[in-house]
């Protein structure tokens, strides 16, 4: 979407659902040898308060979740998530279990780092894979988008290994570096960050401080 800042300038931002996230397992130095936390996230809004509203979600999330992940909620009596991730933070020793991170902790006037699952686009040809020049598009030339020499005859025989050839597109892991924090909408949970960022919508993203900040 897009929205319109103090003076009025036209700024295209996505919208981002950012937690809560509820801190569900802590791990120490001295128990794990290295300090971090396991947190645990609904999932999609809107699909699931319509889903909490006839309480299907949390008998869903009960028949589907193996026991050994269950256990982790039922220890300390938490409600139980969908989606689980261990984040090392640098404040990790300072969240017990039970305590919630909320998008509160970003500011508007940051820049962040959003990763997560690209696209999936399927088998595709080196022209759309890689952005590769085709061929003549004349009658006859028989070379419209072929992949290109596969070099020369004996010597050396083969293809080198990491020609760009096609192949499945997508589902890679994307991080887009230094996006601007727009505006924080706490009462909602909402990130709004200039620009785009990878995936479809409802996919799950990993959000953080930029670590490359512009000079």
């Amino acid at each position: 979407m897009q929205v319109f800042d103090e003076t009025g300038i036209f700024i295209p931002v996505t919208v981002i659902e950012a937690g809560p996230c509820t801190v569900v397992q802590k791990k120490t130095e001295e128990n794990d040898g290295y300090s971090a936390v396991k947190v645990g996230f609904l999932g999609e809004k809107a699909a699931d308060e319509k889903e909490a509203a006839k309480g299907s979600l949390a008998r869903k999330l009960e028949k589907n979740m193996g026991k050994p992940v269950k256990g982790q909620f039922g220890k300390f009596k938490l409600p139980l998530r969908k989606h689980l991730r261990e984040l090392k933070l640098d404040n990790a020793a300072d969240l017990n279990v039970g305590d919630e991170i909320k998008v509160d902790i970003f500011k508007a006037g940051e820049k962040v780092d959003v990763a997560g699952i690209s696209k999936g686009k399927g088998f595709q040809g080196t022209i759309k894979r890689y952005g590769q020049k085709g061929g003549a598009e004349t009658h006859g030339s028989m070379y419209h988008r072929r992949v290109g020499s596969m070099g020369a005859n004996t010597s050396p025989a083969r293809v080198f290994k990491g020609k760009k050839l096609p192949g499945h597109m997508g589902v890679d892991r994307i991080t887009v570096l230094n996006l601007d924090v727009v505006r924080v909408e706490a009462d909602k949970n909402l990130l709004l960050v200039r620009g785009a960022v990878p995936g479809a919508k409802g996919a799950i993203l990993y959000i953080r401080n930029a670590i490359k900040q512009d000079a």
